[in-house]
């Protein structure tokens, strides 16, 4: 595998919602990341794909609910999402895509 590809299953895909775009005036941006990924990773990752200089990295597991599809009980999937503090003057446009 080559190193674009392993930071790719790293870093999943941004997270746009009212709280992301709330905590991203700050500098800060969120991406759904592999439940197995390190703090380390995730930063490396960023600072490969995007060529951003990263401050910190906060991580969270969301537990995956319980739900009903269709009448049958189902489980959603856990989630671990990454909260990636920037440098000053960096900058990462999630609208644009990876």
């Amino acid at each position: 595998m080559t190193a674009k590809a392993q930071h790719y299953d790293v870093i999943r895909k941004p997270i746009i919602t009212e709280k992301s775009t709330m905590v991203g005036e700050n500098g800060t941006v969120v991406f759904e990341v592999a439940i197995d990924s390190t703090k380390p990773q995730v930063k490396e990752a960023v600072e490969a794909l995007f060529g951003v200089k990263v401050k910190s990295v906060n991580t969270t597991i969301t537990k995956g609910k319980v739900k009903r599809f269709r009448g049958q009980i189902g489980k959603r999937n856990d989630v671990k999402k990454a909260y990636v503090t920037l440098e000053d003057g960096n900058t990462i446009d999630v609208t644009t895509g990876l």
